[in-house]
Parts: C-alpha cells; structure tokens; sequence
C-alpha cells in the first residue's frame, strides 16, 4: 500500500535544515544503534532541495530520502530512512518514488544507492523496487566492499505493491 494515496495525512515534502536537526535528534528512530549522523550533510539539503525529501505525517517525520542527480544523470540516493513505527507500511516506496520523478524532471535517467554487504534488509528492500545488487569489491576503499545498487527509470518508477515484511534499520548507506 502506498501511505501517501492512502492516507491523506503523509505529506510528501521537501526536506529542510530545521528537519534535519529534528531527524539527527532522533536519531536512533530512523537507525537504531547505527550512528550514522555524519553522514547527513546540510550541504546536501541546501544544494539539492529537490531530491531531499520527507514523509510527514501526524506523529511527525515518518521517513526521509536524501539525495541528488549527478552530472552523468545519475540520481543517487544517499541515504533513505523509515521511522521505526513506519516500517512495512509502503512508505519507503513512496519516498523511492517521489525521489525518482524528481530525479527524472532534474535530469536522471537512472538511479543509484549503495549499502554495506551485511545489511541485509537494504538489499531486499532495493531489490524489490528493481534495483539490481552487485557486490564491488574496495568500492569504500581498500578491503571495503559495498553492495552497488542500479536501476534505470522508466515511466512507472516504482508500481504500487502490498507493503512487505517490517525488515531492519534504514536501508542506503554503510
């Protein structure tokens, strides 16, 4: 199920620096033990608003998608993140979709993401969405291989399906 058609209360929108304070407050929410707020540049928000995005609901930040195309029309998604609560509800795809389109009217004619090999439930997740996984070996440097996600856009980017199993902590990124 797609949260944002079925509910009108989850609102699509443009993620914004206050957001980000807000979403780096609650941290483990979003990531669990993973301390990954480094990884959440201002300077991402800033520069690419249109690809930096969140779904607001009621309760709050339910999730957010951070990213941006890059000059060879790769939308690259750096980081995308469901609030614990959320999870297997359809809402990472509806943010993966929002991502594409707007990826799409900026340029992108596919997309990309990366995780870390042992994370298991990005890789499902991406993979549902029609992403291929490979692994690259050294990709984060010397011994250091990440599992590279692709897909290439098309009309649909992401068909509306049954929401899956809740699965793990936020799926992009190490």
């Amino acid at each position: 199920m797609n949260p944002a058609a079925m509910d009108p209360q989850v609102r699509i929108e443009a993620l914004t620096p206050a957001d980000l304070q807000e979403l780096l407050a609650d941290h483990a929410r979003y990531w669990g033990d993973r301390d990954l707020r480094p990884l959440h540049l201002a300077a991402l928000i800033h520069e690419f608003p249109s690809t930096c995005l969140l779904a607001r609901t009621e309760e709050g930040i339910g999730g957010y998608i951070i990213g941006f195309v890059a000059p060879s029309g790769v939308g690259y998604v750096h980081l995308i993140a469901i609030r614990d609560d959320m999870r297997g509800t359809g809402l990472g795809r509806s943010l993966y979709r929002a991502f594409a389109r707007a990826a799409q009217r900026d340029g992108a004619r596919t997309l990309k993401a990366i995780t870390s090999v042992g994370n298991t439930g990005s890789i499902e997740f991406h993979r549902k969405l029609g992403f291929t996984a490979n692994v690259v070996d050294d990709y984060n440097g010397p011994g250091r291989p990440m599992v590279v996600f692709a897909r290439e856009l098309g009309t649909e980017p992401f068909p509306i399906a049954a929401p899956g199993p809740r699965t793990g902590r936020g799926a992009a990124a190490g």
